[in-house]
């Protein structure tokens, strides 16, 4: 028994000095997130940001990574290992789209191609699902073209032009492509034409030499005047929701098997509101269930939506954007915050966000960073 009793206390002897010998449980590491920023720029050292977000700090840090002119939309790959961004300048060729290998540890971009557009201030750039296409909206040239991805490479494989106009003379005297949005199935390209009120609807064949063909019906019409500008299609599918610039307006579209039929519109302003009003962007949260939209002019406003059980859209909130010309805002990859991109008054203000409520809570957070007018969050 006394044998007995000394093994048993030498065994617990050493399983205590195991223990104590174990290496301590990594801690959990809070994330920092990364944001692209596209800018308007002045001079040469400007251009491409990459911004980093600290929640728990609540801090917010950048740097220009890719001196570039005027990189008003930049978009990564899902590998995060390449970075495409417009130049959105006019030109004999119109502007220019840019491709670059992109390190994210190390914050780097080294350029890898540079091409023309054959439209003026391209605006817009999309990913088909399949990441093999790149395609470029040009807002002035009312058109859009279409580029191989070749590991990064660009080859310019289509242009399509648009034609026609609407009721405001000054902002709809001819097409103005706004936003290139794939389908998630990657069958379908939706394009929204601010100058015709016209949602353009492509068929896309990555196999073809020209891989986008007019769809049928080819396109819809939107209310005249109403001026489409960005949209983001639900994860289900089954629906977008469609900035109307001109008419500071949210509208509420279904999609079946290639057709399309608006179900709502929404206002971005309350019903007393008066002064100019110019809507920009809109998000969705990643669950599916909120709709987010800036309104500009003099409302500076983002405008919260709750995706009710009939796909029907009811505001939760109207807050101000806490700068001037909210032109575009994102939400971190966790959902907790928004970031909001102020053009006018040169900053990106932090708002904490409800993720059971929707709501907006503005923080006392504020970066400044010269005209920022675009934010893509990286993963």
């Amino acid at each position: 028994m006394k044998k007995q009793g000394f093994f048993f206390s030498l065994l617990a002897s050493m399983l205590m000095l195991y223990a104590c010998d174990e290496s301590p449980s990594e801690e959990k590491v809070d994330p920092v997130f990364s944001f692209l920023v596209g800018t308007y720029t002045e001079s040469g050292y400007q251009g491409i940001q990459m911004l980093s977000f600290d929640p728990q700090k609540m801090a917010l840090t950048s740097k220009i990574i890719a001196p570039t002119q005027n990189p008003s939309f930049v978009i990564a790959n899902k590998a995060q290992n390449l970075v495409f961004s417009v130049e959105e300048t006019a030109g004999e060729n119109g502007g220019k789209v840019k491709s670059f290998k992109f390190d994210r540890m190390e914050g780097t971009l080294e350029l890898i191609s540079v091409l023309d557009t054959f439209g003026d201030h391209p605006c817009y750039l999309s990913l088909d699902p399949s990441e093999g296409f790149l395609v470029v909206g040009n807002y002035s040239g009312g058109n859009l073209s279409v580029y191989k991805v070749n590991e990064g490479e660009l080859v310019h494989v289509q242009t399509i032009q648009h034609e026609g106009q609407s009721i405001n003379a000054s902002r709809q005297e001819k097409a103005h492509v706004h936003s290139t949005v794939f389908h998630p199935d990657g069958k379908k390209l939706l394009v929204g034409d601010l100058g015709s009120d016209k949602i353009h609807i492509y068929d896309f064949h990555p196999d073809y030499s020209v891989p986008l063909v007019p769809s049928n019906p080819a396109y819809i019409e939107v209310t005249p005047g109403s001026g489409p500008r960005h949209l983001v299609i639900h994860p289900k599918g089954d629906q977008f929701y469609l900035v109307h610039e001109l008419s500071a307006e949210l509208g509420v579209y279904t999609y079946a098997a290639g057709k399309i039929s608006q179900t709502q519109t929404l206002p971005l302003t309350n019903p007393n509101y008066s002064g100019a009003v110019g809507a920009a962007e809109v998000r969705i949260s990643a669950d599916g269930k909120f709709v987010y939209a800036s309104n500009r002019g003099d409302a500076n406003e983002i405008s919260v939506f709750e995706i009710g059980n009939d796909k029907k859209l009811s505001l939760v909130q109207r807050i101000s954007s806490g700068g001037q010309m909210p032109r575009n805002f994102n939400l971190s990859p966790d959902g907790e915050f928004l970031l909001v991109a102020h053009q006018a008054s040169n900053d990106i203000v932090v708002f904490e966000r409800n993720t059971k409520t929707g709501e907006l809570s503005k923080t006392d957070l504020r970066f400044s960073i010269p005209k920022p007018v675009y934010l893509y969050a990286l993963p």
